[in-house]
């Protein structure tokens, strides 16, 4: 019983490319609350300073895994590999990449073979991310499509919605803390998430679908995917706002990392959606 359950609601969701349950969100979503608990743990122990900067090192990281993500959509992995790039087994395999990164670029800082650990980490993610990138415009070059139309359209609707908001917290709500560009790269992430759903299934030539939970019952229920935009502002506008109050704690350490993994689940799909839709994959 306990096989079946755990195939059903686990590795057959992978396995297939089946859309998620409630029971594999909830379990996933533990998950990635109790790693950053362990990294911030780990981070600290290793007197790794969590800030600013830090996090900035990670975007790029957030965004290769995003890119990686469409190079399994492409089918180009034909070998049972391929499933190490689904979601959520690619979070692990970037992790993996990024640790080993993130060690060597520390003790070169500390022998002083370059002045910030921090940059050199960033700069391997967004080499990594370019590699990946180039990958997949040969891919749509020589075997899909490429419309970069389609990527313009939803960096525009992103960009738009991502500066209405900011208007409407900022101005409207009175958050002057929405000046912090961590808050506006979040709301971008999650913006950009909405658009190329929204995009993907109402507008986009292939036949898209949402995957998750939440997003399918309410595409359902109003029979459109731009009610993402809506559902977006109901968690992020309430988190935000956790967020700035726990950041007055003074826990500034694992405030960054529930930041950064606020801005991960919303930028990384973000990312792999709209490439699905420039590729036609």
């Amino acid at each position: 019983m306990i096989r079946e359950f755990i195939y059903k609601y686990y590795i057959d969701p992978i396995r297939y490319g089946q859309p998620y349950t409630l029971v594999d969100t909830l379990t996933y979503a533990l998950i990635l609350l109790v790693c950053i608990w362990l990294i911030y743990r780990w981070l600290i122990a290793n007197h790794i300073s969590i800030d600013r900067e830090f996090v900035y090192s990670l975007i790029p990281w957030v965004v290769f895994g995003g890119c990686l993500r469409v190079v399994e959509d492409t089918g180009f992995i034909a070998s049972d590999l391929h499933v190490v790039f689904t979601t959520p087994l690619i979070f692990f395999l970037i992790f993996a990449l990024a640790m080993p990164v993130l060690v060597i670029a520390n003790m070169c800082e500390k022998r002083g073979l370059v002045q910030s650990w921090k940059k050199l980490f960033q700069w391997t993610g967004i080499a990594l991310t370019l590699v990946t990138l180039v990958f997949l415009t040969w891919f749509g070059l020589t075997s899909a499509h490429f419309d970069v139309l389609v990527a313009l359209a939803i960096l525009t609707l992103a960009t738009a919605t991502t500066g209405l908001l900011y208007v409407i917290i900022r101005y409207g709500f009175g958050w002057q803390y929405m000046q912090d560009r961590l808050y506006q790269i979040l709301i971008f992430g999650h913006m950009l998430d909405a658009s190329a759903t929204s995009f993907g299934i109402d507008l986009h030539s292939v036949p898209y679908s949402e995957q998750h939970v939440v997003g399918s019952v309410l595409i359902d229920l109003t029979g459109t995917a731009f009610v993402m935009f809506p559902l977006k502002l109901l968690v992020l506008i309430p988190g935000i706002y956790i967020l700035e109050l726990y950041r007055r704690e003074g826990a500034s350490g694992i405030w960054y990392l529930i930041l950064l993994a606020m801005i991960m689940v919303g930028l990384a799909p973000g990312i792999r959606d709209m490439m699905r839709m420039v590729l036609y994959v």
